[in-house]
């Protein structure tokens, strides 16, 4: 039997951290109904945004009867959340909790035999290993390990379990001078002192292994003993990074083995093999100095199944497949001829083929792959985006969205892609709204290429009038434009404010080909942004959309876009938001914590020599006289990836100049705004600057 899981979107962990059940007395409202007043009205809101039903972490169960499933609700009044595990009836299809909304309950993961469910929960303090029974009696506490767990794993026979867990290594300034009990300071010798939105905490995650009889974990051995690495590695630490072997006898995990300045600077991480047996540690991967992570291991035991990336330094590049033989040490490239990425790998219970996630025309499908001859066919099609799958037997899972619908749980065929629909979490908010039409379109670029563009029309669309419209710059800057359903950055509230929504797959964007992707690294300003004006025209011809209130929107590398729009629009836009967005390379730079990712697609650090064209042609300060137009700027202080300092830089120049400029800064917040009602005030700032500047 093989079983796999993974996430695309955001890793689980930033939602379940954002908030959680405080404090007596408080009477919370987890239900997600609608009010009278949205009902009647009738389109979507940010309030109704966080009514959502979130689905995630689907396990099969042993006997392919049963699905566990996570599901977080909110309550945006208090800013708080629950998450509970659900279990499915795979043939009636009837679905309950098993955890009842006590403390924050996620990763369940079905114990070889059936007969228990092991999960994550915080119900008592930090968080811990609990099991209970199929039908969620026999709840009990099974860890208590000092600071908590972060994940876990059964082996396949279930007589071991791995946790992982933060292993403090690194020295405080209070413990160097114990003298001061009072300092509030940190002292760094290291890059990589701060990570995404969190600080570095003297810790490092690492995989313990223990017998497991009847929930002793107090026989754990850490395998990485010593060690001031990371496994799984930052700053998402997902455990789809660590892996056992189908005779529970090998550990696979994912690490990159050099100190935190080094970290900063290089992709080079390698997959390691711990033999349970000898306690020996092996490096499979040392010769390729791109990414390599995600193992999973055949059900024969002969090989293992890996991503790998090729280019040192570059963060998206091609995600190739590749197999280990565990027996001969044989490396086989599988998808040499497939131009996508694979990634997401899951085998077949004879090992002959593994079943693989790829974007194709920003859609995200399950494919797989006949091992012995590398042949690959498309397994699912259609407008969505499958999020996760898992695949046991002849049974297999996906988590699927699409820009109209939120995460649901699909039954799919793995030979024919048909699919039936199992979870209706939140049918209750999709009877009582109507979402806004998506349209694929195809625009030729400057260069004469075909680029797609989804278009999102507002409900009840009247080709008849005009309405505004929004160019939605995507971030990444190697993230494609395709099938999510955002809690933020969501197209059908916009299209329910009465805004057409135009989101180009400009150059740099995954899912149509290796060279459309790489056409971003070193030229940020250059087609990209000609893409993005290609498309803008091509729909304000359209009679329906009037070109005299056009606006632009977008965060991170979509931030940076409309800061340079800013300066190179020639008079198209009347209202840009930018988020989190890069203003000036040089002290981007500077003040970024992963600094591969800037060496890379800038070409370098600003005083190499010669000096990169990036700071000298692409860098949106450099064209702030040219800036004449109402824009909103949203930053973070803690944003450590792109340091809230870069929008203040903007902010501050608009407002030198008299251009109308707001800023909204979220002091507790990073690159991502997680609270609810930052959140819903997130948006009503968005449509109140636009209302402002567009509908006027």
């Amino acid at each position: 039997m093989n079983r796999y899981i993974f996430f695309l979107i955001i890793p689980a962990f930033f939602v379940l951290g954002a908030c959680r059940v405080e404090g007596p007395g408080i009477n919370y409202d987890f239900s997600g109904e609608l009010t009278p007043q949205e009902i009647e009205r009738g389109r979507l809101s940010p309030e109704i945004l966080w009514k959502f039903a979130r689905l995630g972490g689907s396990r099969i169960s042993p006997d392919e009867n049963h699905v566990i499933y996570q599901v977080t609700r909110f309550d945006h009044n208090h800013n708080a959340s629950i998450t509970d595990i659900s279990i499915l009836d795979l043939e009636t299809g009837d679905s309950r909790v098993l955890t009842n909304g006590k403390g924050r309950n996620f990763s369940g993961r079905w114990h070889p035999g059936g007969e228990r469910i092991g999960y994550l929960s915080d119900r008592e303090d930090d968080i811990q290993l609990w099991e209970m029974a199929p039908d969620g009696s026999g709840i009990r506490r099974v860890s208590y390990i000092e600071g908590g767990i972060s994940s876990f794993e059964y082996s396949p026979a279930g007589d071991y379990i791995y946790f992982t867990r933060q292993v403090k290594l690194d020295e405080t300034p209070e413990e160097m001078h114990p003298d001061l009990p009072l300092i509030n300071t940190r002292i760094e010798d290291e890059l990589m002192y701060r990570h995404w939105s969190s600080w570095h905490n003297y810790s490092y995650s690492h995989i313990f292994i223990a017998p497991y009889d009847d929930g002793n974990l107090e026989e754990a051995v850490d395998i990485m003993e010593g060690e001031k690495y990371d496994s799984p590695m930052p700053p998402f630490f997902n455990n789809a990074e660590i892996s056992w072997s189908s005779d529970g006898m090998i550990i696979a995990y994912t690490s990159k083995k050099m100190d935190r300045t080094e970290f900063a600077q290089s992709t080079d991480s390698d997959i390691y093999l711990y033999y349970l047996d000898t306690g020996e540690t092996v490096n499979v991967t040392s010769g390729n100095k791109g990414y390599d992570k995600y193992p999973v291991f055949s059900p024969d035991g002969n090989y293992l199944a890996w991503q790998s990336m090729e280019t040192p330094g570059y963060e998206s590049d091609k995600a190739r497949l590749f197999i280990y033989d565990l027996n001969t040490g044989e490396k086989t490239y599988l998808t040499r001829d497939f131009e996508e990425n694979a990634a997401n790998f899951a085998w077949s219970d004879d090992s002959e083929y593994i079943y693989f996630t790829s974007g194709i025309n920003a859609t995200y499908q399950i494919f797989r792959v006949h091992v012995p001859t590398r042949d690959i066919n498309q397994i699912t099609e259609g407008k969505h985006n499958i999020t996760s799958f898992e695949l046991l037997g002849n049974t297999l899972i996906a988590e699927k969205m699409s820009m109209s619908m939120a995460t649901e749980i699909f039954r799919i065929d793995p030979e024919t892609g048909d699919e039936t629909r199992m979870t209706f979490a939140n049918r209750h908010i999709y009877d009582n709204l109507q979402m806004g039409h998506v349209e694929e379109r195809w625009v030729t670029t400057t260069d004469n290429k075909s680029m797609l563009v989804w278009v999102i029309y507002p409900p009840d669309f009247d080709p008849g009038k005009t309405y505004p419209a929004l160019l939605y710059c995507q971030g990444g800057p190697q993230s494609a434009v395709s099938q999510f359903f955002s809690y933020r950055w969501n197209f059908q509230i916009m299209a329910a404010n009465d805004y057409i929504i135009v989101a180009p797959n400009r150059r740099g964007l995954p899912t149509f080909g290796q060279e459309w992707n790489r056409q971003i690294s070193g030229d940020w300003g250059g087609q990209a942004m000609r893409d993005y004006i290609s498309a803008i025209d091509a729909l304000a011809e359209e009679p329906f959309i009037d070109s005299d209130r056009l606006g632009a929107v977008g965060a991170s590398f979509g931030g940076y876009s409309v800061f340079q729009l800013a300066g190179t629009h020639e008079g198209r836009f009347k209202a840009f938001i930018s988020h989190n967005g890069v203003f000036h390379l040089e002290s981007m730079y500077a003040a970024t914590e992963e600094t591969f990712f800037v060496n890379h697609d800038l070409d370098g650090p600003y005083w190499e020599r010669p000096r990169p064209v990036s700071y000298d042609e692409h860098s949106p300060h450099l064209y702030v006289q040219y800036w004449d137009t109402p824009i909103l700027v949203y930053t973070s202080e803690r944003d450590y990836r792109v340091p809230y300092t870069e929008g203040l830089q903007a902010f501050h120049i608009a407002r030198l100049m008299g251009i109308p400029a707001r800023l909204v800064h979220f002091p507790g917040e990073g690159h991502w705004v997680q609270q609810p009602q930052n959140s819903i005030l997130w948006q009503r700032e968005f449509f109140r600057w636009l209302d402002e500047w567009l509908k006027k």
